[in-house]
């Protein structure tokens, strides 16, 4: 580290541009680059904003996205770190990663570096902020960045300038109440059967919506694991593990157009089905995924092009449920997609339309619009219980229900972070998944890892109780929640498995002395609502 310090004291100013991962893999609405100021063949140039906002970068910049997983493999910290001292001694100083890069933000936390974020409301990393700004401001609270720099020396034991951050503080006034415009007959054609099949321990929920139904598995497989940062994905053997899981009843398995293979992971898998197991098998089969696009202008031929590529990836006629995402409310053009999407329903390229990361007064607009939306996929969780304020009146009302992801907020409600501290880096578990990181910053927003224990301790004694995992309690509590339908647990295919676990979620019964004492634990925490907004808010500025 002497060795790494000298060099690093003796290399030409280290520039680091971090991006937010809100939107993984796209972000579109980059900072306009107003005015370059340097010579066309120098090795340094200089961005400038209009309001005066600049940063020297070199032109050739080293992008750490690899770090993260994936086909690139798992990045072992004192051998990534030698070779960014040796990029810098080389003169190449400039480095661009993301939120989910920490091992840069940690250990260069000492050095002289400047980030770039996005313009919007975002959630910073807690290692890019010093302890002191945290403390005045608050964790979680929404900030609006053009440029954050970091001085070279700290100064009265902040090495953020005042000038750097610009905080906006979350309104303080409650939502409006939620208007009845719409009537509970629109889309109750199966809420009640939706409502029996939720009731109690079962396992398959039905979301139904003007005809159009599905039976899914109550406990989803979730795929986002497939993208990269949980390790390389080995295709046979991610296949094989779907076997295994739908072989135990979780049969219903959900991915999205971005999610690395998963689409093509799924079709491979599907037709292992059709050869192997017999027809009555495969009905239970269920392929939910989603469709992410820019706000770019929603024609019926961009629509159905892309709703084809997602027919072909998973080899099926028909796909059992797209759930929809849109970028932008400021651009309507959410309501053309929809509707072409509806059209391709009925055409039967779709079997049912849903929803994913949209607040309540969108999903009330899309009702109202005819859209037969069947479910909404949001964050929900013991610690993010935004879906059941606004969210959930306005799906008793229509009929439409959720379906739940973060459930187990990417393992951090486990054993495994029972009695541990993670603030000292490398000390504790690792969060060294996207998920892991994800959710250790909701934990910040909504009382911090300390009554994040006090949590954990409660659940533990529940599942004592009754003999189950931690894990297990966290997604029963959510699954007794209005309108939930299903939740999503990830499965690392291939790499490791909690089949018997997941499938003590069906048989397993919370008292009310068990439900109580699990809501009062989570009430001691901040409203999310409060600080982050409605669902699907964390996503947009």
């Amino acid at each position: 580290m002497a060795a790494a310090t000298r060099c690093l004291a003796s290399s030409p100013r280290l520039t680091a541009l971090a991006a937010s991962s809100r939107r993984p893999g796209w972000h579109p609405r980059r900072p306009a680059v107003h005015r370059c100021a340097a010579a066309v063949d120098g090795r340094k140039t200089t961005v400038q904003s209009k309001a005066g906002d600049a940063l020297e970068v070199c032109r050739v910049v080293k992008g750490m996205w690899q770090v993260s997983g994936a086909s690139w493999g798992l990045a072992q910290p004192a051998v990534a770190v030698d070779a960014m001292l040796r990029y810098a001694d080389g003169g190449l100083t400039t480095f661009d990663m993301a939120d989910i890069c920490k091992e840069f933000q940690i250990i260069s936390e000492k050095y002289s570096k400047t980030f770039f974020f996005p313009r919007g409301k975002i959630q910073i990393p807690s290692s890019l902020k010093p302890q002191t700004q945290l403390e005045a401001l608050g964790p979680g609270a929404p900030y609006l960045f053009a440029s954050v720099s970091v001085a070279r020396a700290r100064t009265n034991g902040s090495p953020m300038s005042s000038t750097a951050a610009r905080a906006v503080p979350p309104a303080a006034a409650a939502p409006p109440p939620l208007p009845r415009r719409l009537r509970p007959a629109r889309c109750t054609a199966g809420a009640a059967a939706a409502e029996t099949a939720t009731a109690g321990p079962t396992r398959v929920a039905t979301v139904s919506n003007r005809g159009d139904s599905l039976a899914i598995c109550r406990v989803l497989n979730g795929m986002w694991q497939t993208s990269g940062g949980w390790g390389r994905i080995d295709r046979d053997a991610a296949v094989d593990a779907m076997l295994a899981y739908a072989d135990a009843g979780l049969s219903t398995f959900d991915m999205a157009d971005h999610y690395g293979p998963a689409e093509d992971l799924y079709g491979m898998f599907i037709n292992r089905v059709r050869r192997e197991r017999p027809p009555e098998f495969l009905e239970e089969i269920k392929g939910l995924t989603k469709w992410v696009p820019p706000p770019v202008k929603m024609t019926r031929s961009y629509v159905e092009d892309n709703i084809n590529r997602s027919r072909k990836r998973m080899d099926v006629a028909a796909l059992d449920m797209l759930q929809f995402h849109w970028w932008e409310y400021s651009n309507p053009g959410y309501l053309d997609a929809l509707k072409h999407i509806t059209d391709l329903k009925e055409e039967g390229k779709i079997k049912t339309v849903a929803l994913t990361n949209f607040d309540t007064d969108r999903l009330q607009i899309i009702l109202e619009n005819g859209i037969p939306v069947v479910s909404n996929q949001v964050q929900h969780s013991i610690v993010d219980m935004r879906p059941q304020q606004r969210m959930a009146e306005l799906c008793q009302l229509t009929g439409v229900k959720l379906i739940t992801y973060g459930t187990v907020m990417g393992g951090l409600l486990s054993e495994k972070f029972l009695d541990t501290n993670v603030s000292i880096p490398f000390a504790g578990p690792p969060l060294n998944t996207p998920s892991l990181q994800k959710y250790k910053r909701m934990v910040d927003a909504w009382g911090g890892w300390s009554l994040f224990q006090t949590l954990l301790e409660t659940l533990k004694k529940v599942s004592l109780k009754h003999g189950v995992s931690i894990a297990t309690v966290a997604v029963r509590y959510i699954l007794n929640q209005t309108s939930v339908a299903g939740s999503m647990v990830g499965v690392r295919l291939g790499l490791s498995e909690h089949i018997k676990d997941t499938n003590v979620i069906f048989s397993l019964e919370l008292d009310e002395e068990d439900m109580n004492s699990i809501t009062e634990a989570s009430k001691k925490g901040r409203n999310l609502m409060d600080i982050i907004g409605d669902c699907g808010d964390e996503y947009r500025a």
